[in-house]
């Protein structure tokens, strides 16, 4: 009954049923399933049902064409459409969903001896429409490609059409960026569709197109499925073969390289599939290009090394697959030995590599006597590669010889192997012209040391390289030690025959961070046996102290990388104990007792076998065990921060013993590691020395090394107590530099009553100190603002006394000298900014004192200075007042160099100093002039330049650059030696400014124009006054080196050549100096050649093309209009230099 049902409502006029079935066809409430209808119906009545579906189909379609759907969606879309005809095509595309699911539903059913005709037909009109579907109606394309897949599947009468269709949908599908792996998967379960497309129908381009992009795709190259259905491709055609292989080269560059070997798999399993032309073409067009390339590519290319990866994968397919090896002998022969020869190095190298990467290379179907021969020419390709003349050709060679080595041990003949490694022990590890040579050798070795059968031969060879692990080259360095790292690891040899103990030590002492960990991980277990018990650990330090105190202090500074910091604070304990049973020795030799039964109880946790070898009167051993004490509490502080228990266990156990320490060691080596020890420490649990530290400080001389207080400084800072310190330094300035206004301390403070002699030398010193390093200068501006206004204001007095030194009356002065009051003028100035910087969020202005600092200057000591010309000789006030302004000046740049200087700021400092430097002996401020130049520029990098302050201010720069460099010309003049000596002091600060401006010339061009014009203003003038004084000889010669120019010529010529840069400025301003005619007469002209002439030597010529021309014309024109008064030497100038610029310009 309800197949009759079903068989009536397939037709237009019963459509609203028929969408009933179709649209459930497991109606569960009807109990109505199609698949089991369909199985039921007898074989007439499954026709008739094929025929209505074909009939309903194609009227569905007449009635609904697909093409007009999509612009009924745009209207849709746009609110354009009748109302009637939206819900007609919704009806089409149900009906033919419902069509679909019929025929996807009797496809299992069908029997070839049935006539499916109407069904095929069926099949082929929604094969037909696929195309033209929107890709709105996801749901139908769906059914439709359902249909088609099971179809092909079935493999029934026009499943190549099918197929075709399926085929391009799953490709495209698989490239979506939505697709998943199991698209990829089903394209595969495809893929024998493709070869029912012909290759050269233009109905074809497309699928091409389709295909090429799937080699593009990393989806496809990572799914397995999707490499057998990119190998699969290579056997559609060979034509696409080519095209295949040019779309995977043009896509290289875009591959990480950890597709390569995927790539790799996709080539050789196409490979290993195809035959006849497609091998043929597969292997000239594909590996062999790849092979050309692998050899060919330039090193910086980034295809370079994916190509390696992906010929390195073909060549291990060699050892497991049969006939790779008679292929890549094949492919290889007409290029690689070629190469090996070639005169271009990186060819050579790259073929070396490939060659020691496809060794060895041969053809299996040789004889043994062929095979010895060619693997013979081999190994002299190995030899001749070691000895190429180019130093990357031979670390290429050693990388092959190492890897070949350790991989055929066992088949290379004893000899070779023999002559092979001493060529790397012996020679190339001593490679006088290449670092990078020598550094390979080393580690290289570690891969042959990968083969044991290796150990015995190099353990015979190494030895002879000991002294490479004091190669000049770091990198050869640490590449040794890595290599005594890999002979420990493999136990090898014993690492010490190979490089002595002594030597390891010594390089430890001396050596770089990189090195020197090195060479600790490579003796910690000799000297840091955590195995074995910790006395051993103690033994083992004063061994290790014996033999170098120096490297044990490096050896312990880097071994907490290496253990675990609860193993480094045990060392520390045990030191303790060896440190205490020594002390309690010598307690107990002193006593002479025989009754000494208590004592040796009481000593029992202290006693260790080191009783015999150490004594306290070795200074030197304790003082070195203090110090490894301090270098391992400082390896591990931040473990002990970070565990309270274990850091007052700490404490507790060194506190308790510090004060006899500092009781029993005296010698100023013991004291500096015991005053850091108690830094770590707490001052409360160490009274007696933490109360003693200010006394300390004070009872030292005045003019002691640094050395004798920087510890204790140090200390006071990590307790917090450097307000002590301002306190003592301030009470002895204040009884020098302020003695008749004595600042009265608080009267709270407890103060015992003892005359100390004031010591402000010391004072200036522990302030300096303060202020010169970063921790200590934190803890200083951490004290409360009152005492740093306090030292403030005393060290501001310094200023009184130098202006009464200057005056001569030194009225007040009390003790304190010039050198003293100098100091602390400067670190008045310098504290001035740091409290500037400190406090200026809060409304404190500290850089007003040294504004009003540079007014006393120039009112006061510029004064001083100006006069001093007047006289003869140098005085006092000119040597104090020099020494005034170059403190100042220094400061000032300071403030410039951070930010804190301001436009008005920088631009008065630069008229206090022009004055300064127009003086005849000016020039001592001349190197800080030009670096505060130097900072000016770069601060103004930020600032508006087209502002009058701005504008203003670059003139100053200009023209105080300008009197520099005449100070100079006129020291020079006046007093040989001591300019040549100014010259030396500014060169470095020249070069700076002069590259700074260079550097910013865009945006300062005024700048730059002004500094270069004054360059070569004082260059052409002083070669110009050269050649004047010489014309008078009968041989006049032109300079042409550097050497040969005046002192400030040279050394501003040497600055300029630096760079291609600065020399292209000076050309330009040269040239546009000699169009202008500012340069004019013989003299001058022959100056300007010079210096072509000394360019021409060190850069291109091309330089030079518009402004020898230039000078030529110019001489040619003072040549013809020379009279007969013209002196002959000027002539002979002339002559000579035309001569010189017409080789340059017609070589």
């Amino acid at each position: 009954m309800k197949r009759e049902a079903f068989l009536q409502v397939v037709s237009k006029e019963s459509i609203e049923d028929f969408l009933h079935y179709t649209q459930n066809p497991k109606n569960t409430f009807n109990s109505f399933d199609l698949n089991e209808l369909l199985q039921e119906l007898p074989r007439k009545q499954k026709e008739i049902l094929w025929e209505r579906l074909t009939q309903l189909l194609t009227e569905t379609l007449m009635e609904s064409p697909v093409e007009t759907w999509q612009k009924i969606k745009d209207a849709e879309s746009n609110d354009d459409m009748e109302v009637e005809i939206v819900p007609e095509m919704k009806r089409a595309v149900a009906v033919i969903q419902g069509v679909s699911a019929v025929v996807s539903a009797s496809i299992p059913v069908v029997d070839e001896t049935e006539n499916y005709k109407a069904l095929l037909e069926c099949a082929f009109i929604l094969n037909g429409i696929f195309p033209a579907i929107p890709e709105s109606e996801k749901n139908l394309q769906g059914a439709i490609q359902q249909v088609c897949e099971m179809w092909w599947e079935k493999g029934l009468e026009g499943k190549d059409q099918l197929g075709r269709t399926l085929f391009i949908i799953l490709l495209r599908k698989s490239l979506n960026k939505a697709a998943v792996g199991a698209d990829i998967v089903r394209l595969w379960n495809l893929h024998q569709a493709l070869l029912y497309f012909d290759y050269d129908s233009e109905t074809s381009n497309e699928v091409k197109d389709l295909l090429l992009q799937c080699f593009m795709s990393v989806k496809h190259i990572k799914k397995e499925e999707g490499r057998r259905f990119l190998s699969f491709l290579f056997s559609w055609n060979v034509n696409f073969i080519k095209m295949i292989h040019g779309t995977v080269k043009n896509q290289l560059q875009y591959f990480p390289r950890s597709l390569m070997e995927h790539i790799s798999e996709v080539y050789f399993r196409a490979w290993k599939k195809v035959s006849g032309e497609f091998v043929e073409i597969l292997e000239h067009n594909c590996i062999q290009d790849f092979m050309h390339h692998g050899i060919h590519l330039p090193r910086s290319s980034s295809v370079r090394s994916k190509v390696r990866d992906m010929l390195s994968y073909i060549h291990k397919q060699s050892k497991v697959r049969q006939g790779v090896e008679e292929m890549l002998y094949r492919l290889y022969q007409p290029i690689l030995w070629r190469a090996l020869k070639a005169r271009n190095s990186e060819v050579r190298s790259n073929a070396a590599v490939l060659f020691a990467d496809a060794f060895p290379i041969r053809d299996p179907s040789f004889s043994t006597e062929e095979m010895d021969n060619e693997i013979q020419k081999q190994f002299e390709e190995l030899f001749n590669l070691l000895e190429d003349p180019h130093p990357v050709v031979r670390s290429t060679g050693i990388l092959g010889v190492s890897q070949i080595t350790s991989k055929y041990w066992e088949m290379i003949p004893a000899t070779i192997l023999a002559d092979l490694l001493k060529k790397l022990t012996e020679e190339l590890s001593c490679d006088v012209t290449s670092a990078d040579v020598r550094c390979s050798v080393f580690k290289c070795i570690p891969i042959i040391l990968d083969n044991k059968l290796s150990h015995p031969l190099l353990e015979q060879l190494l030895p002879a390289v000991k002294n490479s692990l004091h190669d000049n080259s770091e990198k050869v360095r640490v590449a040794f030690i890595d290599m005594l790292l890999k002979i420990k690891a493999t136990k090898a040899a014993k690492f010490w025959k190979i490089c002595p103990m002594e030597h390891l030590l010594a390089r430890l002492e001396v050596d770089s961070r990189p090195v020197s960990r090195r060479i600790v991980n490579l003796l910690f277990n000799s000297f840091f046996p955590t195995n074995q018990p910790e006395d051993e650990w103690c033994e083992r330090c004063v061994t290790l102290i014996q033999m170098n105190s120096a490297a044990a202090r490096k050896f312990y500074q880097y071994a907490y990388e290496y253990t675990p910091p609860t193993n480094i604070a045990k060392l520390m304990f045990v030191i303790r104990r060896c440190l205490n049973a020594c002390i309690q020795k010598a307690m107990k030799e002193s006593l002479h007792d025989s009754d000494d039964n208590d004592e040796e109880e009481r000593v029992k946790e202290n006693t260790s076998v080191l009783n015999n070898v150490l004594s306290i009167n070795d200074v030197a051993s304790m003082a070195s065990l203090l110090e490894i004490t301090v270098i391992l509490w400082r390896s591990i502080h931040k473990a002990l921060d970070h565990n309270e228990a274990a850091k007052d266990y700490a404490i507790r156990k060194f506190a308790s013993v510090l004060p006899e320490y500092f009781k029993v060691f005296k010698d100023e080596r013991c004291v500096t590691p015991l005053v850091i020890l108690a830094s770590f420490m707490p001052p409360a649990a160490i009274p007696t020395f933490s109360c003693g530290v200010i006394s300390r400080l004070r009872n030292i001389d005045s003019g002691a090394d640094q050395s004798k207080y920087s510890t204790l400084i140090d200390c006071m800072c990590r307790w917090g107590q450097v307000g002590h310190i301002m306190e003592l330094a301030c009470d002895w300035l204040s009884d020098t530099l302020t003695p008749r206004k004595r600042i009265k301390t608080s009267e709270r403070r407890v103060r015992i009553q003892v005359a100390h002699e004031s010591k402000p030398e010391l004072a200036v010193d522990y302030i300096e100190y303060l202020l010169s390093h970063p921790g200590n200068r934190d803890c200083l501006l951490s004290v409360p603002k009152k005492k740093l206004k306090k030292l403030l204001k005393i060290l501001s007095a310094a200023k009184e006394v130098l202006d009464s030194i200057l005056r001569a009356t030194d009225t007040g002065s009390g003790s304190c000298n010039q050198a003293t009051s100098l100091r602390a003028f400067s670190l008045f100035c310098r504290l001035s900014i740091h409290l500037q910087n400190k406090f200026s969020e809060e409304g404190e202005d500290y850089l007003s004192l040294l504004k009003e600092t540079g007014a006393w200057i120039e009112s006061q000591v510029v004064p001083f200075l100006l006069a001093s010309d007047q006289e003869d000789g140098i005085s006092k006030c000119s040597n104090v007042s020099e020494l005034i302004i170059q403190a100042y000046l220094t400061v000032c740049k300071d403030v410039i160099m951070v930010g804190l200087g301001s436009l008005t700021f920088q631009a008065q400092l630069l008229d206090m100093a022009l004055p300064v430097i127009q003086r005849k002996r000016g020039g001592f401020c001349a190197p800080v002039l030009l670096y505060t130049l130097k900072e000016i520029i770069e601060a103004s990098l930020t600032q508006n330049s087209e502002t009058d302050e701005v504008a203003n201010l670059f003139h100053a720069v200009r023209t105080v650059f300008q009197k520099v460099l005449e100070c100079v010309a006129c020291r020079l003049k006046k007093q040989q030696k001591e300019g040549i000596q100014l010259i030396h002091s500014i060169q470095m600060p020249l070069q700076e400014f002069v590259h700074t401006v260079q550097c910013w010339h865009s945006s300062l061009p005024a700048v730059h124009q002004g500094v270069f014009s004054t360059l070569l203003a004082a260059i052409v003038v002083e070669i110009k006054d050269v050649l004047q004084k010489a014309s008078s000889e009968k041989d006049v010669t032109i300079p042409k080196t550097i050497s040969d120019l005046p002192p400030l010529s040279g050394s501003l010529m040497a600055i300029i050549m630096k760079s291609v840069n600065l020399v292209r400025s000076f050309l330009d301003e040269l040239k546009e100096r000699i169009l202008s005619k500012e340069i004019e007469g013989t003299f001058s002209l022959t100056s300007t050649v010079c210096v072509v002439i000394i360019i021409k030597g060190k850069h291109k010529t091309s330089l030079l093309k518009d402004i020898a021309p230039a000078i030529q014309r110019k001489l040619i024109t003072c040549r013809d209009a020379a009279t007969e008064e013209s002196s002959s030497s000027e002539r002979i100038l002339c002559e000579l230099s035309l001569k010189i610029l017409d080789e340059f310009l017609n070589p």
